[in-house]
């Protein structure tokens, strides 16, 4: 016996929705971009509906420039804190504790 939760209005049945990993939607939207097949010949093949290949598509390309943002990876959100200290450990320098722009230049006596 099948639940009524199971069954749409007119006796249909609902169907899961699927999750597909995203190296699928990848490739599926890679071969769309290549226009060997159509949309419908995608579809078949892969077993998706034509309208996630249209989106995994536009999402693939919208998503294209970010691959060349730093290496293709976002940078993790830095505390204030270690960033002074960063801060504090350059303006330190290898001049023994002085700040690197507070030492005196000694003169060059280039020969």
């Amino acid at each position: 016996m099948h639940s009524a939760g199971l069954r749409r209005e007119g006796g249909q049945r609902c169907r899961k929705s699927t999750q597909h990993a995203p190296e699928f939607k990848a490739k599926v939207a890679l071969e769309a971009l290549k226009g060997e097949e159509t949309v419908s010949e995608l579809a078949s093949r892969f077993g998706v509906h034509p309208k996630m290949i249209h989106q995994w598509r536009r999402a693939l390309l919208e998503g294209a420039s970010g691959v060349f943002d730093r290496g293709g990876r976002k940078r993790p959100e830095s505390d204030e804190e270690p960033v002074k200290g960063r801060h504090a450990k350059i303006d330190r320098g290898a001049g023994g504790g002085q700040p690197f722009f507070g030492r005196k230049l000694k003169p060059w006596g280039g020969t």
